[in-house]
């Protein structure tokens, strides 16, 4: 049976399970280690569009057919939507799914929105509140620099700390276990841990890692304590988008409880690029991260038996360019999510 685990977990009695993922990224993304992963790589950065919001909205709305089609679906068959992005009120996708005319819950986790979407999704598709269910989100290099630092036209210096953010979108398809549509799956959702936001107080907003390792090291400390579990007990412990920065710091942070992550943590926005030949600096970030690793990378290592349980901590750093221009600290949250082969 479904169970409340500790102060901010669950635990799924009937595991929903995935049955439909996709992921499809810009050049730059393509041209780094998990390039041959994807399921389509982009050349034109603006995806036919005239704006790099447009251009946004197109690529979620292209990658939530792409998961569909995948998932032998259409978009009668999926009750709810969970999805986001990284624009003001959520534009990019309001506008990308619009026409997809699916029930939406539109969501804002920063970076984190991949764990949020997919956590919120699982616990519908649990209750019986939806016999299926996707989780989307996306994010684009140009947009997110036009939003939070500034438009590409500045040509503005960027420091070794920052992250770059990654043009790119993920999208999942969840079925209950015991409906038709779950048959044949092979990975399933069992368990999750909401995040709470943890302020460290910074406020450099070109070192995001130093502000979500806080949240991710509480979430991951957490969910240990909530299923009363080691590290060692999964295969891989995976961060959204901390970059090597971060990863440093999280690290050190876990160490301080006890808890050593060397040789099972990994980071999506260090798995992206390859830091010798792509000018990325400390790695990469965006809600778009997260989502496209999870759907290229890990999920198929899992399919294939490779890893049997591993813990994804999408991280996000919950700033705005208003409260970054009123000279307000960044705070962090991050999402446990629970993938295990079935």
């Amino acid at each position: 049976m479904t169970e409340k685990k500790g102060t901010a977990s669950v635990s799924f009695g009937e595991p929903p399970r995935i049955i439909g993922a996709a992921s499809i990224v810009g050049s730059k993304e393509g041209d780094g280690p998990l390039g041959h992963l994807f399921d389509v790589i982009e050349p034109d950065p603006r995806f036919g569009k005239n704006t790099w919001e447009e251009a946004e909205s197109e690529l979620q709305l292209l990658t939530a057919r792409k998961a569909m089609e995948k998932a032998g679906m259409n978009e009668e068959q999926i009750r709810y939507l969970f999805a986001g992005d990284l624009l003001a009120q959520g534009i990019a996708t309001s506008y990308g799914i619009m026409e997809l005319q699916i029930p939406l819950f539109g969501l804002y986790g920063a970076c984190s929105t991949c764990g949020e979407s997919l956590s919120l999704a699982s616990m519908a598709v649990n209750a019986g509140c939806a016999e299926c269910a996707m989780a989307l989100t996306s994010s684009h290099f140009a947009s997110a620099e036009k939003e939070f630092r500034f438009p590409l036209e500045y040509a503005g210096q960027r420091p070794l700390s920052t992250t770059w953010t990654v043009t790119g979108s993920g999208a999942f398809v969840l079925a209950a276990a015991g409906s038709s549509y779950a048959e044949g799956a092979s990975v399933c959702i069992t368990g999750i841990t909401t995040g709470k936001v943890v302020d460290y107080g910074v406020k450099d907003s070109m070192h995001m890692g130093a502000a979500m390792a806080p949240a991710a090291a509480d979430t991951i400390y957490r969910h240990l304590m909530d299923f009363g579990r080691e590290a060692e007990e999964y295969d891989r412990i995976i961060t959204g988008d901390l970059g090597s920065i971060g990863q440093t710091i999280l690290k050190d942070l876990l160490r301080e409880r006890a808890i050593e992550l060397d040789g099972i943590h990994e980071d999506c926005g260090m798995l992206i690029y390859d830091p010798d030949s792509q000018d990325t600096h400390a790695g990469g970030s965006g809600c778009g991260c997260a989502a496209v690793v999870l759907a290229s990378y890990i999920l198929p290592k899992i399919m294939r038996k490779e890893w049997k349980r591993v813990l994804l901590v999408p991280t996000g750093a919950l700033l705005s360019k208003v409260s970054f221009n009123e000279g307000k600290s960044i705070p962090g949250i991050a999402h446990g999510v629970v993938l295990e082969c079935i």
